[in-house]
């Protein structure tokens, strides 16, 4: 499989369009849990304008009150095109994705398909929160399998939970999280094969949330899980969502691989109830004609991840960053600080900057920190001036 390179931007950065006058009229998560002097650096929104494409598409359905129930395969052929056009991937069929909700509403949904109550589901920590209360609260068993010094899948360590979780012929699944949050490693077409294999060799069923796969730095490849060989079984989670800065406007797609076709069928049909008929057209929009807005922000998160990594090694040398080669969330070792288990509480009470705590994010999360880099240079550079400040 060959990728097609990014388009040459025709945009602007959108991170450098929005003062912080302008965000803090935001009413979302991101600027209304914290007090105005505090800078939000933390839940996964960008600091962006919404690409034109999609403003005039959701516009247009406004005009029309054309806001009732989603229907149709727009959204899907949509992904498929930009499957195609952006990965070279051209195994994503329209006929075996459903509409669902949310990504993470639909992990759960395809968790279902192929697990029972008591089953075992494995994920890599440090790794997105909200998989051990969603998993925990469908009545599985949530197995960790971490993530490997280097922060890449520790195949040793994956093989022997495999090994474990499916001891008496019980079923099991992998929620991999691709590319990675928060690390924000993609994972190569060899590492996915080798995953594929692993899976198949134990009956372990494959549930992939790509919901970051728009977001891959200049010169980094994204390889859709189920492009791989031998994932047929697979069942993968995408959304532009998290490309496009959509999180309110929800609506998400489930991808079968063509030996899951059977599997996905079995969905309830009242989940396609869930998604938003406006976040269906808002999505659909921005992949087929908000390819340039992307561009423009991968080319800005770059400049950002170079920044970032510039500014801290003149004011914070001792926290070690690897800049992510996807994803706009930086993941920051802060343990050389001294700050204890808990630095976002540190850098929040004497910085005011908020971080999201590595805590949350399972073994290997105490003493990190997570930085929303979705943002302008100028916040980026207040931020660790004022996170170096909080050590003077």
């Amino acid at each position: 499989m060959t990728s097609i390179p990014h388009v040459t931007p025709g945009e602007p950065n959108p991170l450098r369009a929005l003062t912080l006058d302008r965000l803090r009229c935001r009413t979302s998560m991101k600027w209304r849990t914290y007090p105005e002097d505090v800078l939000p650096l933390w839940v996964a929104e960008m600091d962006v304008p919404l690409a034109e494409p999609v403003v005039g598409a959701v516009t247009d359905a406004m005009a029309l009150g054309d806001t009732g129930y989603p229907a149709g395969t727009d959204y899907a052929e949509a992904l498929a095109a930009f499957a195609a056009g952006r990965w070279g991937w051209d195994g994503l069929a329209v006929e075996r994705t459903a509409i669902v909700p949310d990504v993470m509403l639909g992990v759960v949904e395809m968790l279902k398909l192929v697990t029972g109550p008591g089953d075992a589901v494995v994920v890599n920590p440090p790794v997105y929160p909200p998989f051990f209360p969603f998993v925990g609260h469908m009545d599985r068993r949530l197995c960790e399998a971490p993530l490997g010094a280097d922060l890449r899948i520790d195949f040793g360590t994956l093989e022997e939970v495999f090994r474990r979780v499916v001891a008496g012929g019980r079923r099991a699944a992998y929620l991999l999280c691709s590319p990675h949050n928060p690390t924000g490693t993609v994972h190569t077409a060899d590492e996915l094969a080798a995953v594929a294999a692993l899976a198949e060799r134990y009956g372990v069923r494959v549930v992939a949330d790509e919901i970051h796969a728009p977001l891959v730095a200049g010169g980094v490849d994204f390889v859709p899980y189920l492009s791989v060989r031998g994932a047929q079984r697979g069942l993968s989670l995408m959304s532009a969502s998290k490309g496009w800065n959509l999180a309110g406007l929800k609506a998400a797609l489930a991808v079968a691989g063509p030996a899951a076709a059977a599997d996905l069928a079995r969905l309830p049909e009242e989940v396609s109830h869930g998604p938003s008929h406006v976040g269906v057209i808002a999505h659909t929009a921005a992949l087929r004609d908000g390819t340039a807005w992307l561009d423009a922000l991968l080319a800005g998160l770059d400049d950002n991840r170079r920044l970032l990594a510039e500014l801290l090694a003149e004011h914070l040398p001792a926290i070690t960053y690897r800049p992510s080669e996807a994803t706009f969330l930086a993941w920051l070792d802060c343990r050389p600080l001294g700050l204890g288990v808990d630095p976002a509480d540190v850098f929040l009470d004497r910085g005011r900057v908020a971080l999201n705590s590595g805590i949350p994010f399972g073994t290997g999360g105490a003493g990190h920190v997570r930085l929303n880099l979705g943002t302008s240079p100028e916040v980026i550079t207040e931020a660790v001036r004022r996170m170096a400040a909080a050590l003077a």
